[in-house]
């Protein structure tokens, strides 16, 4: 594991012959790019149950009286009539309307929340909003999170807690408190990066290899397996999800990344909107989801075209047992056409382009 880099929380259930050039610097913890073996976790994550670490991701907590003000005058959405248990996504922007970050919100009352992103920068921008009344707490050292996903993931969480983990009981993007999970105090959140159903399971940071191996245990029978980066971003793109510093960087505006739709502009207030509210109707490009045959070695930046006309580029492209599929960022096209990737190699493969997949909107499992 790269020296400079803070070890994952399940660090003492990764192989140890990963090599340097295995592991990845996310939000400055290092994340493995694989645990079993990429094409085995691929198939988990789709027809058994996938583990993987999500604890990287800064966690801001904001209480005291108005918290939930200060949330809004940050987010880009209007959280104030959600209720207690909702999770909310959308992003924040700097103060020119760029993005700086996607995130997700969780709404405990209207003087405690949560935002979970995964650009630092975003920390300044709370502070600047907080009142005598609200303070920050960062949490990421506190807390390990394991994201436990796949078709079978209920019935493996199921084995380990009587709280009723049913779609009915405990639906998509709610979260729960309070969970006896194996014995261990949880936190749960119905949510994932992997369009398959699934969960984000929370735990004191000191219960973290407590709560890998009894997950294991009991997802053993669906052939349960510990997952890395490399499998991960196989199904976030197939699924057509989207990450900061390939989808968007600090030059895009949440209408070029396709989360226009979680800007609320009827919002009165909130960071960067004057400037969101000018750049509403001038997207310069757009970011979809293309099928490519080739195989993605080389394709990544790759340049497309339609005809003799470059359109965009491909931000990452990845092998796609299931529908080989490509992501790729041009400048916007007319509604209703989709530039041939004519620089493309022929196989199935998956990539990106400029206006952007949104999360809640995905294809996640709601059974």
């Amino acid at each position: 594991m790269p020296k400079h880099l803070k070890p994952c929380p399940f660090f003492d259930r990764v192989p140890a012959d990963l090599t340097e050039d295995e592991w990845t610097d996310v939000a400055g913890q290092a994340t493995p790019e694989r645990i079993t073996g990429t094409e085995a976790e691929y198939r988990a994550f789709r027809t058994g149950v996938g583990m993987i670490d999500f604890s990287m991701l800064p966690k801001w907590e904001i209480t005291g009286p108005g918290a939930i003000d200060v949330l809004n005058a940050v987010f880009s959405r209007n959280v104030s009539a959600l209720a207690p248990g909702s999770i909310a996504y959308g992003v924040v922007v700097r103060e020119d309307g760029t993005m700086m970050d996607d995130c997700t919100v969780l709404i405990y009352g209207d003087d405690h929340v949560r935002l979970t992103g995964g650009n630092w920068e975003v920390e300044d921008v709370i502070r600047s909003y907080l009142t005598p009344e609200t303070s920050l707490t960062e949490l990421r050292s506190t807390i390990a999170t394991l994201s436990v996903q796949g078709p079978k993931s209920r019935e493996t969480l199921q084995k380990l807690t009587a709280t009723d983990l049913s779609n009915e009981a405990f639906p998509y993007y709610t979260f729960q408190t309070g969970v006896d999970l194996a014995g261990i105090p949880a936190h749960i959140n119905r949510m994932g990066f992997t369009a398959e159903l699934g969960y984000e399971v929370m735990v004191p940071i000191e219960r973290a290899l407590d709560l890998w191996d009894a997950v294991a245990e009991a997802g053993a029978e669906f052939g349960a397996i510990g997952c890395g980066g490399g499998a991960l971003m196989m199904v976030r793109v197939e699924a057509g999800m989207v990450m900061g510093d390939l989808e968007y960087d600090a030059e895009t505006t949440p209408f070029e990344c396709r989360m226009g739709w979680s800007v609320d502009l009827d919002k009165k207030q909130f960071h960067g909107r004057d400037a969101l509210v000018a750049l509403k109707d001038r997207a310069r490009r757009t970011v979809a989801s293309i099928v490519v045959d080739g195989e993605p070695e080389g394709l990544d930046e790759a340049p497309l075209f339609d005809g003799d006309v470059e359109v965009g580029f491909i931000t990452m492209a990845v092998p796609s047992p299931n529908s080989a599929d490509a992501r790729w960022r041009s400048p916007a096209s007319p509604r209703g056409t989709l530039p041939k990737a004519t620089a493309c190699p022929s196989a199935p493969t998956a990539a990106t382009m400029p206006q952007r997949w949104s999360r809640p909107r995905s294809t996640t499992r709601s059974v």
